[in-house]
């Protein structure tokens, strides 16, 4: 790269500083840089502040050109040059100058708007029409109808369906869910087949932790297994079993029993176990024996962990529907 943009530099400086401009938002995109180093990468090319609005998902980084964040509260003015962060979307990129733009500055805002788009679709999902999602994965709905929603939310030839929070989305196959929201991920499948996606992630989020439950927050229905079979039996409705009353018993009884005994139900050893609760394995080993007292049955052989793991499973079960 450095010689072409050496080569380049002798024979049109222009190009050359076309060339720098493609290869520094490369850079951010492979090491899967933020929104704001984005945005700074903007304001340094260019000599001029850079700003990103997506009020649909609620973003917003301006930068100066010495690299500082500085909020601005005065809207942006539409002389500047500007470009939109989705296709068919808004203007949401902007460099705070008289256009129109050089065309170093319109590699910049082309540039950085699909930089930044790669990030929002990441980590925020894209914007989505509600209908068009209810279509989407509504089983009782005909292919074509489903297929003319799935253009529209603009997904390619694969997606899948994801509830984060109660609230079904569909998403690109690489979408990674962000922060401490309660997610459950269906399998990536063709467009036609978002319905059994949907279906997947719905029974992959009941199986999430609350915010009492320190277990697993995003769970991806292809690690359930056998798990899965669970969900169609089991609801709030339903009748708990012994070993589900037991477990609800021994939370109500002590705060730190639920904690300790996912830790132990998720770790590879008992030293493991007590190395995520940062307790010794003195400690532990006493906690245990309490633990066992409260719910009946013992924890820490082969046999009672398995037992443990399942009433674990049915009580996260009991708790959503």
């Amino acid at each position: 790269m450095r010689e072409l943009v050496t080569h380049l530099s002798a024979l049109d400086p222009g190009a050359a500083e076309t060339v720098k401009v493609i290869a520094y938002f490369d850079r951010l995109v492979e090491g899967r840089a933020g929104l704001e180093p984005i945005v700074r990468g903007a304001a340094v090319l260019s000599g001029c502040p850079a700003r990103l609005a997506d009020d649909e998902r609620r973003v917003r980084v301006r930068v100066e050109p010495d690299g500082r964040v500085v909020p601005s509260a005065e809207p942006p003015d539409p002389e500047w040059p500007s470009a939109p962060v989705r296709p068919d979307g808004p203007v949401a990129l902007w460099l705070e100058r008289p256009g129109p733009a050089s065309p170093v500055d319109a590699m910049v805002l082309e540039r950085a708007s699909a930089a930044a788009r790669s990030v929002l679709d990441r980590t925020r999902g894209r914007v989505v029409d509600p209908a068009s999602v209810e279509v989407v994965l509504d089983a009782s709905a005909d292919e074509r109808t489903r297929l003319r929603a799935a253009h529209r939310l603009g997904l390619g030839s694969a997606a899948r369906a994801v509830v984060t929070d109660g609230v079904p989305l569909v998403v690109p196959p690489q979408w990674t869910p962000s922060g401490r929201a309660r997610a459950g991920l269906g399998t990536v499948v063709d467009l036609a087949d978002l319905p059994l996606s949907g279906a997947q992630a719905r029974t992959a989020f009941r199986f999430t932790a609350a915010e009492d439950d320190p277990g697993p927050s995003v769970v991806d229905y292809a690690e359930l297994g056998g798990l899965a079979v669970l969900a169609d039996a089991v609801g709030p409705r339903t009748e708990p079993v012994a070993d589900v009353a037991s477990l609800e018993h021994a939370r109500t009884a002590a705060p730190w029993v639920v904690p300790t005994l996912v830790a132990v139900a998720g770790a590879p050893s008992l030293r493991a176990a007590a190395n995520t609760l940062v307790v010794h394995h003195s400690t532990l080993q006493e906690r245990l024996a309490h633990a066992e007292h409260l719910l009946g049955w013992p924890v820490r052989d082969p046999a009672g962990r398995l037992r443990l793991q399942l009433a674990i499973a049915l009580w996260r079960l009991h708790r959503t529907g």
